[in-house]
């Protein structure tokens, strides 16, 4: 029998041989896996949860048996009954290593969650949340000196925390009395105090001495993607990110048509209100129970989003966003109950803060953006792109910023596409396609192989291959581009003109056959002239938004390009360079922020001082409004062609050949020839 096995740690990849009975705490901290303890194994604190994963494990050559760790213990069991834990958890500190294991440590056990793609991200957020905990001792009823319970509470919290000036709800003066007694006038109190916020508010209050938990939520509002993360208040962490669709998609999937249905409909504006309150609603339950904890226990959100999404959350008719001069109702920062928002999963005194807004089709998410990058301290010309249905564009330096919005539809975020999905798992993320063979290979979301690296079937075969998200469908178009399958046009060619099978007649166009699982019972998922068309549409859109930033500022290049929003971590530089969806750059200025709007919010929920500043900032940002802009449907026109009709790509020319094709029979493709006008 063997005296050791062999222990595989997901998602870090880290593996190593350890020696029967060693506690899985004790395995990952030798390998330097990212595990959190704090209590130092005593089996007290559950920081470190675990999912261990049983069967076969092609990928890692491993199969686990059930006996894999020793059988689940008394502390865990204690700790499941008081605390709650999900099925099939266990405690890093208590299970131990007793042959080959895979295990899974999730987001909420890992001291470092958030992945670093750039700089920006690396500093870190000095904690100074609006809401904390605050522990006081409360003068007893005195005969002789008559004042209420409440009016000694806030003298407490005076001398004890130099808090001035309080208030609170009718609810906390209803508990107030019995939890003072309970608590033998020591209480522990929820106090917010926002930065606008004339005086400071109790949320909550609790007998004695009170830890927690105390969360917040930071929200990305989105047109078509609700994301959000939950953090702990107290030092930042995130114990849960998780998002949901924007159920207001079904009323248009765009905003201005969404404006539209609220003209067109009587009442319109308060079903999509309704909607998207419910749907917030929901993620905020369902993100707490994802990390195992009560959403009472959630007291503040911050949320960012674009002016039609922020007038519709707030109940206020966005009819007037849908034509010139695109006024907002209110552009300043928000602060209100949560309760307003029909937020009621929340704590019932939980605060919301609402970024400020650029202008009329630049939104808090923009000004989330401009929180978390920091054009405005950059000693280079930067482009941030933040994709999505609306895309928001900041160009700037630390002489000056600009901004603006631009309506790319929801292509890029997998819909409109004829095999489109949300990224979830199955969904085809990464492509790839041979220029001499024409034949594909892929990468789905949940699986680290290739479609054509020996096990990948059986790696996929619980999820299936199910369709293809927005990084997907941005890398398969590119790759058309590069392989000769599509030319400059958009055009995809036929099997004659192309030397494939896989380029099949569909109507009057053609479609390239990415994967074929019919025979399996899947479906046959493919890359249609409608999915062309569509991306087109939307990185031309992307492309003269850019351009009109560049002109207003005088400049022909940029220095450097961040991707940014929910899925801007997943772009190819390089594939985004072939689309023609940003100008061309040295491909290693182009990096990844990640969903900066969410991390722009998180900011806003840990530091106080943070809210101030972009509410300074935002008075520098100079927008563009590209509705009325006379260029931009010019700039909009060439950059339908892949990637360009009259802009040169010298950089993208250095690394990649783009093959001269060209299968329009009924005039030129060849969008390059046209010489540019003005």
């Amino acid at each position: 029998m063997a005296e050791d096995a062999l222990v595989i740690f997901t998602p870090s990849g880290k593996r190593g041989r350890f020696a029967l009975g060693t506690p899985v705490l004790t395995a990952a901290r030798q390998l330097g896996v990212d595990l959190d303890s704090v209590c130092g194994g005593r089996g007290i604190c559950s920081k470190c949860q675990i999912s261990p994963g049983y069967g076969e494990f092609p990928k890692h050559g491993v199969t686990v048996a059930p006996d894999a760790l020793t059988e689940w213990n008394a502390v865990e069991e204690r700790y499941k009954s008081k605390r709650g834990m999900i099925d099939g958890r266990r405690l890093g500190c208590q299970a131990k290593v007793m042959g080959d294991v895979v295990i899974d440590v999730p987001p909420e056990s890992q001291v470092h969650k958030q992945v670093i793609r750039k700089s920006a991200t690396e500093r870190a957020i000095a904690m100074d949340p609006a809401t904390r905990l605050l522990y006081v001792e409360v003068a007893e009823p005195d005969m002789h000196e008559p004042t209420g319970d409440f009016e000694r509470l806030a003298i407490a919290l005076r001398d004890q925390w130099q808090v001035e000036d309080v208030e609170a709800d009718l609810s906390i003066l209803r508990r107030l009395q019995p939890v003072l007694r309970k608590g033998a006038w020591k209480v522990t109190v929820a106090l917010h105090k926002g930065n606008h916020d004339a005086r400071a508010r109790i949320l909550d209050l609790w007998p004695g001495f009170h830890e927690g938990p105390l969360l917040g939520l930071a929200v990305d509002l989105g047109s078509t993607t609700i994301a959000a993360h939950l953090c702990d208040l107290t030092d930042g962490r995130v114990l849960a990110s998780s998002g949901l669709m924007n159920p207001q998609i079904r009323f248009g999937e765009d905003l201005m048509s969404r404006v539209s249905y609220a003209m067109m409909n009587p009442g319109g504006d308060v079903e999509m209100t309704r909607a998207v309150r419910e749907a917030m609603d929901a993620l905020g339950r369902s993100i707490a129970a994802e990390a195992g904890v009560n959403p009472t226990d959630i007291f503040e959100a911050v949320i960012v989003c674009n002016p039609v999404m922020h007038h519709l959350l707030l109940g206020i008719d966005p009819v007037e966003l849908g034509q010139a001069p695109f006024a907002l109702a209110t552009s300043g920062s928000l602060s209100l109950d949560a309760r307003d928002l029909d937020l009621i999963s929340l704590n019932r005194n939980a605060r919301v803060y609402l970024l400020p807004c650029i202008a009329g089709h630049v939104g808090a998410d923009a000004a989330a953006v401009a929180l978390s990058e920091e054009p405005g301290k950059s000693e280079e010309m930067v482009l941030i792109v933040d994709v999505g249905t609306n895309a928001e564009i900041l160009l700037g330096n630390k002489t000056r910023v600009l901004a603006c919005s631009s309506p790319t539809g929801p292509a890029f975020e997998g819909a409109q596409i004829s095999s489109g999905q949300r990224a979830a798992p199955g969904a085809i993320e990464r492509v790839e396609i041979d220029p001499v063979t024409k034949e594909p290979r892929f990468k789905v979301i949940g699986c680290d192989l290739w479609s054509n690296d020996p096990g990948f079937g059986a790696v996929t075969a619980q999820t299936g291959i199910t369709g293809i998200c927005g990084s997907g469908i941005i890398e398969a178009v590119a790759e058309m581009r590069m392989a000769g399958l599509v030319d400059p046009g958009g055009l995809i060619g036929g099997p004659e003109q192309t030397g494939t099978w896989r380029t099949t007649p569909e109507g009057r166009t053609h479609s390239y056959i990415l994967h074929d699982g019919t025979a399996e019972g899947g479906p046959r998922i493919m890359v249609t002239q409608g999915d062309i068309r569509a991306i087109q549409l939307a990185k031309s859109a992307l492309y003269a938004g850019a351009r009109l930033l560049m002109d207003e500022m005088g400049v022909e290049k940029v220095d450097r390009v961040t991707l940014a929003g929910a899925f801007g971590a997943h772009i190819s530089p390089k594939h985004a360079m072939v689309l023609g969806m940003i100008p061309d750059a040295p491909l290693d200025k182009v990096t990844s922020a990640g969903n900066a709007a969410g991390t722009g919010a998180r900011i806003a929920l840990c530091n106080v001082a943070a809210r101030d500043q972009i509410e300074s900032v935002v008075h520098d940002i100079h927008k563009i409004e590209t509705a009325i802009e006379p260029r931009f449907q010019e700039h909009f026109v060439n950059a339908n062609a892949i990637p360009h009709a009259v802009d040169p790509f010298p950089e993208l020319a250095q690394v990649v050949t783009l093959p001269e094709v060209s299968f329009n029979t009924g005039g030129s493709a060849e969008g390059g020839r046209r010489r540019r006008r003005g």
